[in-house]
């Protein structure tokens, strides 16, 4: 593959592909669980900790296997075939393509603000439950749209993430600032005065005060949102092969985007907090709490900014996880473990085939309308298949010492100890607390299994 990405390049593919809807929505189902400032606070913090802190890890093994495929590749070499196709199958099935279902979704529903047509239009098919609407074909537009510029070749898909992604950093700086220049009473006091004292009002009757394993619980539950909302920063690792120099700029690309996206949305708490007293950002109309304190700053014309400003957040998001994941199915496919079909570069040198294959299928989860029912499901998992990852940077300097390594993880052990530790409490959280967060989404990645063996025996025939 050619290297057509450079440093700047990957950056903004990690920040375009982390900043999508999540940061405007999910403070408000952290607050009901938490109810007090300082939580929130909080686990926006454990979320960057961890999140940084798998970055830096990832950095040693993007130096060691600098080729398309990254995480799966990673899980590949050093697990085995078996478990690198467990985390492809999941890939396919629902994580990338049903992220990218869901932010295009989230296009639709903050489009349909300004052009209130695209409300109040009638289904175009229903059945039951069942139902087909404006805003999801304007959704699936837009993911056939992006599949099709980034079969154009690498630099166009490039020349939009960079256009979308520096749009949106600039747009959440001017919020940050505005968020506290414009807000004539600030509500700051209020919602830090409840200290360290924690509630829970899940369906807007009274604040309860909870204590002991159920402040755990409700960790472990905002979690779900904070931490789906800072994933998909290691979708620059699935395109090393086309990074100059990939062995040094994955990981910088890595570190630089993770940190500097986990500011901006500790910053944007921070105007949460002081535009919206605490009944405000848990019970936003629709959980839309940026929509609430953006009205806050600029009265009426407050709904139309942040519509805006999340149509541009996830478009750009959406390219940026199109234009990553058709590269891990590529180097599935390479390993017999795929789609053959898969594997051709077109005239552009890019992977036009699998590129469809996850538009197509992501475009079904759209008017399957389960894709945000699944996504609530597969946080475990993704942090799951982070843990393995990271694992396997401690299980390769035991088991092969002696390889190569262009980067060494910084302050190793501690900071993969640091990520198991916190991934590890998470995880063991949602499955007393929410298992309906947990079960799901395990049962459908080992579904994957029979598929693997079914697989692999044809294989062997042929």
């Amino acid at each position: 593959m050619e290297k057509k990405l450079k440093l700047w390049d990957a950056v903004m593919i990690v920040m375009g592909s982390m900043i999508g809807s999540g940061i405007f929505i999910v403070s408000a189902d952290i607050m009901r669980n938490l109810g007090s400032g300082y939580w929130m606070i909080v686990v926006w913090l454990i979320t960057a900790v961890m999140t940084v802190a798998a970055a830096i890890s990832y950095g040693e093994l993007s130096a060691m296997f600098p080729k398309a495929g990254g995480q799966y590749t990673y899980i590949t070499e050093i697990f085995g075939k078996p478990m690198g196709f467990l985390y492809g199958w999941g890939m396919f099935t629902v994580i990338q393509t049903g992220t990218i279902a869901a932010v295009a979704v989230a296009f639709g529903k903050f489009t349909a603000y300004l052009v209130p047509a695209l409300n109040d239009a009638a289904p175009i098919f229903q059945s039951g439950e069942f139902k087909i609407t404006w805003i999801q074909i304007l959704a699936i537009g837009v993911i056939l749209f992006l599949t099709f510029v980034n079969t154009r070749g690498v630099e166009s898909g490039k020349l939009l993430q960079n256009v979308f992604t520096t749009s949106k950093i600039i747009a959440l700086l001017g919020l940050i600032v505005l968020g506290f220049v414009l807000i004539s009473q600030s509500n700051w006091s209020s919602n830090m005065s409840f200290g360290w004292d924690a509630f829970q009002n899940l369906k807007q009757t009274e604040w309860k005060s909870i204590s002991g394993a159920t402040v755990l619980g409700g960790i472990a539950a905002a979690m779900v949102g904070s931490v789906f909302s800072s994933v998909a920063w290691e979708n620059v690792t699935f395109i090393s092969g086309e990074i100059e120099n990939p062995k040094k700029n994955v990981v910088k690309a890595m570190i630089l985007g993770t940190s500097a996206v986990m500011i901006l949305y500790l910053l944007v708490n921070f105007v949460y907090l002081n535009a919206l007293d605490r009944d405000s950002i848990a019970f936003a109309a629709n959980d839309r709490v940026a929509v609430a304190a953006a009205e806050k700053m600029f009265g009426n014309a407050g709904t139309i900014i942040i519509a805006v400003l999340v149509m541009i957040s996830t478009f750009g998001c959406v390219n940026g996880i199109v234009l990553a994941g058709a590269r891990v199915f590529q180097t599935m496919a390479k390993d017999g473990l795929f789609l053959k079909s898969a594997v051709e570069n077109n005239k552009n040198g890019v992977p036009e085939k699998s590129l469809w294959m996850q538009g197509i299928w992501a475009s079904l989860l759209c008017l399957s309308g389960q894709y945000g029912d699944l996504l609530d499901m597969i946080s475990f998992v993704i942090v799951l298949f982070y843990m393995i990852t990271v694992f396997g940077v401690i299980y390769l300097r035991i088991k092969k010492p002696e390889l190569e390594r262009g980067y060494k993880t910084f302050l190793y052990p501690f900071t993969p100890i640091l990520y198991l530790l916190i991934g590890t409490g998470f995880c063991i959280l949602l499955f007393i607390y929410k298992p309906q967060y947990t079960w799901p989404g395990l049962g459908l990645i080992l579904l994957g299994l029979p598929v693997y063996f079914f697989i692999n025996k044809n294989s062997k025939k042929g």
